[in-house]
């Protein structure tokens, strides 16, 4: 495998930016490049871009260096303040400043991102999901439910009716409650898949059965 060719990048940027940044990097064990690249690889690029660029150092905000190399060696230089990374060639020097600022805004609580789970559906999907499944609660509830008595209810074994049990059923009041209260979780018009007449014969045969206990 070809190994990943780095260029080397100077990022002018003023003093206090370049310590705070280094600052960070340190903290975290990691140099800069790993801090930029790591925002460079969870943001989008368009948000960075958009982000507030921190600029250039003001004119009075220069650092001295000693130089190496070549004719000048030896002799102090002022320049511009800089925080110096390798990372892939084709970088570009605003954007990674930009990166590093976010970094720097992430760390104080100044700015937060969702990052959301690519594989997760969108909200749309998921919404238009439960709608269906909705429908289909509801296309069950009218197969399997009772229908509703014409007359409404007026006797024990239409009560009985009404709460599921069999012809000729005797089951005691325990078990009357019981199933009173499920159906009435899956009939009440709150519950999203209820049926208001459904439910309304339902009470009617609970009161029934309860006089009559």
């Amino acid at each position: 495998m070809a190994t990943e060719r780095k260029h080397s990048y100077a990022i002018p940027c003023a003093t206090a930016f370049r310590d705070r940044v280094q600052a960070l990097a340190d903290r975290r064990g990691v140099n800069v490049g790993d801090i930029a690249r790591s925002v460079m690889l969870t943001v989008p690029g368009d948000m960075i871009d958009a982000y507030p660029d921190p600029g250039e150092p003001a004119r009075d905000d220069r650092e001295t260096v000693v130089l190496k190399s070549g004719a000048q060696a030896g002799k102090p230089w002022r320049r511009k303040p800089r925080l110096q990374v390798r990372l892939p060639a084709g970088q570009n020097v605003t954007r990674l400043r930009k990166a590093l600022a976010m970094a720097l805004a992430l760390e104080a609580g100044t700015l937060r991102l969702a990052v959301e789970d690519a594989r997760k559906p969108a909200r749309a999907e998921v919404e238009a999901r439960s709608r269906d499944e909705a429908d289909r609660l509801r296309a069950m509830v009218r197969t399997l439910a009772f229908d509703a008595l014409p007359g409404g209810v007026r006797t024990r074994d239409e009560a009985l009716f009404v709460l599921g049990f069999p012809p000729g059923a005797r089951p005691d009041a325990d078990l009357i409650k019981a199933r009173y209260r499920m159906l009435a979780a899956i009939l009440h018009p709150d519950s999203g898949i209820g049926d208001n007449a459904r439910m309304a014969q339902l009470n009617e045969a609970w009161g029934l059965l309860r006089k009559k206990a």
